[in-house]
């Protein structure tokens, strides 16, 4: 157990981590107004319930720690360029698997 801070309450309160399976990880798709569509993906990487603490249904609080994944599906001519390479530290591999998400 560990203890976090209730976003209802504001108090500290003990939380117990749950284990999940992903039953569906869908991308959201947003045209935005600089005329590219980009699609973003949430993936939870920890789930937290708050021991004693429910919304106004009586539910459980559960505190959630993710990951969001962005992927540029379209961008105009004038928005591309070249690609940004990352800056290599003396003895540091190159990356091969693109970004890291944090």
């Amino acid at each position: 157990m560990v203890k976090v801070v209730s976003p209802i309450s504001n108090r500290e309160v003990e939380a117990v981590s749950v284990d999940f399976e992903a039953k569906a990880e869908p991308w959201a798709t947003y045209e935005l107004s600089d005329g590219s569509t980009i699609k973003l993906r949430t993936t939870p990487v920890g789930i937290l319930r708050l021991e004693g603490e429910h919304d106004q249904a009586g539910n459980p609080m559960y505190t959630v720690s993710s990951n969001t994944v962005i992927r540029v599906v379209t961008a105009p001519k004038g928005l591309r360029g070249t690609p940004t390479v990352s800056v290599q530290m003396p003895g540091q591999k190159p990356a091969v698997t693109g970004p890291e998400v944090r």
